[in-house]
């Protein structure tokens, strides 16, 4: 199951744990991606805290944690290469993985579709 924010973030939940990265949306918004500040592992986060920065040669974006929990592993393949959330944002371009601490909350966020059409109206 994946579900996006209104912020432009995915997550895709199993057994309890949520990948998170950006969108393609996202992604081709920001332009070539330099660099991600990344989490640190066990990081308690709650739902729209600041999670992790992406910097690329237009601006730097915050990430926004979808969900609360505790970050369980990051993704240290984006330190070498960032650029890999423009080539794969919604696979090998995961940010991090949280450990939800309440799965309700994901009642709150956006199927493919709904945020399809967001993103249409909203870019």
């Amino acid at each position: 199951m994946i579900k996006f924010t209104e912020a432009h973030e995915w997550i895709e939940v199993e057994n309890g744990v949520g990948k998170i990265g950006i969108t393609d949306f996202a992604q081709g918004q920001l332009g070539d991606i330099v660099f991600v500040e990344l989490p640190e592992v066990d990081d308690e986060k709650s739902k729209g805290d600041e999670i992790a920065v992406v910097e690329s040669v237009k601006a730097a974006s915050e990430i926004y944690s979808p969900v609360s929990g505790e970050v369980i592993e990051i993704n240290e393949s984006l330190d070498d290469n960032p650029a890999m959330l423009n080539s794969s944002p919604e696979a090998d371009g995961w940010i991090f993985k949280i450990k939800l601490s309440d799965e309700s909350e994901l009642e709150n966020l956006m199927d493919k579709d709904a945020y399809a059409k967001y993103a249409k109206e909203n870019g």
